[in-house]
């Protein structure tokens, strides 16, 4: 039967990872990005991993970024806001496609090492995505690599496309088990 769990930033963290590339990729920062307007649940059974499922809702108007590693110069306050604002309106177009989202198909594995192979939704395209996760304790990590090409984003660049953002971000999560019935 399984177990049900809400998810969200009050249960645990959701990460998106930049890289940058190109020619001046010395000018950029590699960037760390926290989802901060989350939501989601969780039907897990631990005899059963095919019967298991989660889906994910983000508002994509929620990214902010935490960290920038790289660059000639400190991130700085103004360059976080610049980049929300960039990534926001140019990027993700959160005017047009308010919300993300992930809807899991199968479920397969240990409690070790499972996949959650399913569909995510960005910037109005569904495609499908697989998360590689583990259990540690009560807590579940997990990361999948998003190209954001497939859902007809166009990564980031600068300076006539000198410096931009590697069409691969990584998405990363880690969350405790909290008890829908709580």
């Amino acid at each position: 039967m399984g177990d049900a769990y809400t998810l969200g930033p009050e249960t645990g963290r959701l990460l998106v990872e930049t890289k940058r590339t190109g020619l001046g990729a010395k000018a950029g920062h590699d960037l760390t990005i926290e989802v901060t307007r989350w939501s989601g649940e969780a039907l897990v059974d631990a005899d059963d991993p095919g019967a298991c499922r989660v889906n994910v809702d983000v508002d994509a108007g929620s990214l902010r970024v935490v960290s920038g590693t790289g660059g000639v110069k400190p991130l700085t306050d103004s360059d976080r806001a610049d980049i929300e604002r960039t990534m926001g309106g140019k990027v993700l177009h959160a005017d047009r496609f308010p919300a993300i989202a992930f809807r899991s198909g199968q479920v397969s594995g240990t409690r070790e090492s499972f996949r959650v192979e399913g569909e995510l939704t960005l910037a109005g395209e569904t495609r499908p995505l697989t998360l590689d996760c583990r259990f540690d304790g009560e807590r579940v990590r997990g990361a999948a690599t998003v190209t954001q090409s497939r859902w007809g984003v166009k990564p980031y660049s600068a300076f006539f496309g000198a410096l931009k953002l590697d069409d691969d971000v990584a998405v990363r999560f880690d969350v405790a088990l909290v008890s829908a019935a709580s």
